[in-house]
Protein backbone atom coordinates (compact mmCIF):
# COMPACT_ATOMS: atom_id res chain seq x y z
CA UNK A 1 0.00 0.00 0.00
CA UNK A 2 1.17 3.35 -1.13
CA UNK A 3 2.31 5.42 1.95
CA UNK A 4 0.07 8.55 2.87
CA UNK A 5 2.99 11.32 2.41
CA UNK A 6 3.47 10.24 -0.77
CA UNK A 7 0.47 10.50 -2.67
CA UNK A 8 0.46 13.35 -5.06
CA UNK A 9 -2.65 15.91 -4.98
CA UNK A 10 -3.39 17.81 -7.83
CA UNK A 11 -4.85 21.13 -7.39
CA UNK A 12 -8.19 21.89 -9.78
CA UNK A 13 -8.55 25.48 -11.01
CA UNK A 14 -11.08 28.22 -10.00
CA UNK A 15 -12.64 28.56 -7.26
CA UNK A 16 -15.39 26.82 -5.14
CA UNK A 17 -18.80 27.57 -2.27
CA UNK A 18 -19.90 25.50 -0.88
CA UNK A 19 -23.96 25.92 -0.46
CA UNK A 20 -26.79 25.06 1.80
CA UNK A 21 -30.47 24.63 0.70
CA UNK A 22 -33.34 24.20 2.36
CA UNK A 23 -34.87 20.98 2.65
CA UNK A 24 -37.33 20.45 0.14
CA UNK A 25 -35.60 22.52 -2.51
CA UNK A 26 -35.49 21.80 -6.12
CA UNK A 27 -32.28 20.08 -6.25
CA UNK A 28 -29.91 21.85 -8.83
CA UNK A 29 -29.18 20.29 -12.15
CA UNK A 30 -25.16 19.24 -12.60
CA UNK A 31 -23.43 21.75 -15.67
CA UNK A 32 -22.09 20.32 -18.18
CA UNK A 33 -19.03 22.55 -18.12
CA UNK A 34 -18.59 22.11 -14.00
CA UNK A 35 -15.32 20.23 -13.20
CA UNK A 36 -16.69 19.68 -10.11
CA UNK A 37 -20.17 19.00 -8.20
CA UNK A 38 -20.94 17.20 -5.38
CA UNK A 39 -24.42 16.97 -3.74
CA UNK A 40 -25.52 15.63 -0.28
CA UNK A 41 -28.90 15.51 0.55
CA UNK A 42 -30.12 15.16 4.26
CA UNK A 43 -32.97 14.89 6.48
CA UNK A 44 -31.73 18.68 7.85
CA UNK A 45 -30.12 19.96 4.46
CA UNK A 46 -28.95 20.00 0.65
CA UNK A 47 -25.40 20.68 0.77
CA UNK A 48 -23.65 21.57 -2.87
CA UNK A 49 -20.15 22.31 -3.80
CA UNK A 50 -19.37 23.95 -7.16
CA UNK A 51 -17.45 26.36 -8.83
CA UNK A 52 -18.31 29.84 -7.35
CA UNK A 53 -19.94 30.63 -10.89
CA UNK A 54 -22.40 27.97 -10.60
CA UNK A 55 -23.72 28.47 -7.38
CA UNK A 56 -27.34 28.65 -6.93
CA UNK A 57 -29.87 31.37 -5.84
CA UNK A 58 -31.39 31.22 -3.06
CA UNK A 59 -28.47 29.34 -1.36
CA UNK A 60 -26.82 30.23 1.84
CA UNK A 61 -23.41 30.41 0.84
CA UNK A 62 -19.47 29.96 2.31
CA UNK A 63 -17.23 31.03 -1.14
CA UNK A 64 -13.13 31.00 -1.65
CA UNK A 65 -12.51 27.46 -1.55
CA UNK A 66 -9.78 25.98 -3.83
CA UNK A 67 -9.77 22.05 -4.52
CA UNK A 68 -6.77 19.65 -3.94
CA UNK A 69 -8.11 16.41 -5.55
CA UNK A 70 -5.92 13.10 -4.31
CA UNK A 71 -6.30 11.50 -7.23
CA UNK A 72 -7.82 7.76 -7.34
CA UNK A 73 -9.01 5.43 -7.10
CA UNK A 74 -8.45 4.93 -3.47
CA UNK A 75 -8.93 1.54 -2.11
CA UNK A 76 -11.58 1.88 0.68
CA UNK A 77 -9.09 -0.37 2.37
CA UNK A 78 -6.56 2.51 2.44
CA UNK A 79 -5.76 3.73 5.97
CA UNK A 80 -5.17 7.05 6.87
CA UNK A 81 -5.32 8.90 3.75
CA UNK A 82 -7.42 12.17 5.21
CA UNK A 83 -5.63 12.18 8.79
CA UNK A 84 -2.38 12.44 7.10
CA UNK A 85 -3.31 15.13 4.84
CA UNK A 86 -5.55 17.15 7.72
CA UNK A 87 -2.90 16.80 10.55
CA UNK A 88 -0.46 18.82 9.02
CA UNK A 89 -3.23 21.42 8.09
CA UNK A 90 -4.58 21.43 11.59
CA UNK A 91 -1.24 21.86 13.58
CA UNK A 92 -0.82 24.86 11.02
CA UNK A 93 -4.65 26.37 11.76
CA UNK A 94 -5.37 26.04 8.61
CA UNK A 95 -9.11 25.07 8.23
CA UNK A 96 -10.36 22.55 5.39
CA UNK A 97 -13.71 21.12 3.84
CA UNK A 98 -13.48 18.12 2.80
CA UNK A 99 -15.23 15.77 0.51
CA UNK A 100 -15.45 12.32 -0.89
CA UNK A 101 -16.54 10.25 -3.88
CA UNK A 102 -16.49 6.62 -4.79
CA UNK A 103 -13.11 7.04 -6.32
CA UNK A 104 -11.12 9.37 -3.93
CA UNK A 105 -10.90 12.70 -1.29
CA UNK A 106 -11.30 16.37 -2.16
CA UNK A 107 -9.34 18.57 0.25
CA UNK A 108 -10.94 22.05 0.23
CA UNK A 109 -8.91 25.26 1.83
CA UNK A 110 -9.64 28.90 1.93
CA UNK A 111 -8.13 30.87 -1.14
CA UNK A 112 -6.22 33.34 1.27
CA UNK A 113 -4.59 30.00 3.02
CA UNK A 114 -3.37 28.29 -0.32
CA UNK A 115 -0.09 28.86 -0.65
CA UNK A 116 0.92 27.85 3.05
CA UNK A 117 -1.20 25.32 2.77
CA UNK A 118 0.59 23.83 -0.24
CA UNK A 119 3.85 24.54 2.08
CA UNK A 120 2.70 22.59 4.59
CA UNK A 121 1.75 19.84 2.64
CA UNK A 122 5.06 19.85 0.78
CA UNK A 123 7.12 19.67 4.17
CA UNK A 124 4.70 16.94 5.06
CA UNK A 125 5.94 14.91 1.67
CA UNK A 126 3.48 15.60 -0.34
CA UNK A 127 4.27 16.60 -3.57
CA UNK A 128 1.21 19.23 -5.65
CA UNK A 129 0.19 19.20 -9.25
CA UNK A 130 -0.48 22.84 -9.98
CA UNK A 131 0.15 22.37 -13.36
CA UNK A 132 -3.90 22.79 -14.35
CA UNK A 133 -3.88 26.08 -12.32
CA UNK A 134 -5.37 29.13 -15.12
CA UNK A 135 -4.67 31.93 -13.13
CA UNK A 136 -2.99 33.78 -10.52
CA UNK A 137 -4.59 33.15 -6.55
Amino acid sequence: MEHSSSLRLRLLPGTFAVCRLEPGSVYPTTPRQSQFWSLTVTPGEISLVCEETLVPSQSQVESGWRALEVPGPLEFSQVGVLAGLSAPLAAASISIFVTSTFDTDYLFVKDENLSRAISVLTEAGYSIDQSTETGAH
